[in-house]
């Protein structure tokens, strides 16, 4: 069975954010993602982390969050300059949350100019942090409307091109399910480039039970395959997170 971690930007959002490090540890996770830690001191997360034992496993850049902000800026070729900037910032958190993967967004662009662009920036980041695991991920455009990186052919493409060791996919079933319809497939077409997973089903973001997914075998698959990375619940709850936590695996 896979190694599960917490997303603690979509779970346990019935607490306030420094109570979820301990929420997760008590629902079984023994490892957390937060999508853009900026708004919190590192440190605190640190002293978390260290007190529930938990590994922390992913985070986002570059900054700023969701609420407001855009969804990154690495293929933008007007934001070259600021993502380089910005991505000292990351580095920053980075050296104190320790995370296993930093997933690097592209914003909303198109065009040769932003592939050009990505590819160039993610060499720049790859050797400005060589050991650091770098992530891209693609976001199905119902979602994320405009978002660069939508395509998971284009995504092989653009690992092969950037030709970095560190630099590899971040898949997630739920996106692969809404941009293809068959999740299980896209795994097998580019799951061997896949260093970090993340789960939710269709077509709510929810739990990830029921509905086209079939999350039992696709976790078999990954045993099968000899995938040994984290796959993160990263879903929107229906209640309280506890309430909906019946797929998850008890040791």
């Amino acid at each position: 069975m896979p190694k599960f971690c917490a997303n603690l930007s979509m779970l346990f959002t019935e607490l306030p954010f420094m109570d979820r490090f301990a929420a997760a540890k008590a629902a079984g996770f023994d490892a957390v993602e937060v999508l853009f830690p900026y708004d919190c001191p590192a440190q605190d997360m640190r002293d978390a982390l260290v007190f529930e034992d938990l590994q922390f496993v992913l985070m986002n850049a570059p900054p700023p969050n969701y609420t407001g902000g855009e969804p990154g800026y690495a293929a933008i070729p007007a934001s070259a300059e600021r993502f380089r900037r910005d991505f000292a910032r990351v580095l920053r958190y980075a050296a104190v949350l320790k995370p296993l993967h930093i997933h690097i967004m592209t914003g909303e662009t198109s065009g040769p100019e932003a592939r050009a662009c990505f590819i160039e920036n993610l060499q720049w980041a790859a050797e400005k942090a060589p050991n650091i695991s770098l992530t891209i991920e693609p976001l199905n455009s119902g979602d994320w409307p405009g978002y660069y990186l939508n395509d998971f052919d284009l995504a092989a493409e653009i690992i092969d091109a950037v030709g970095a060791p560190n630099v590899n996919m971040q898949f997630d079933a739920y996106h692969a399910q809404k941009i293809t319809g068959d999740a299980m497939a896209v795994w097998r077409a580019h799951g061997e480039r896949a260093v970090h997973v993340q789960i939710a089903q269709t077509p709510e973001r929810s739990e990830p039970t029921g509905g086209p997914i079939d999350y039992p075998a696709f976790f078999a698959m990954l045993d099968a395959q000899g995938y040994d990375g984290f796959v993160s619940a990263e879903y929107r709850p229906a209640g309280e997170t506890r309430e909906g936590l019946g797929w998850l695996p008890r040791g």
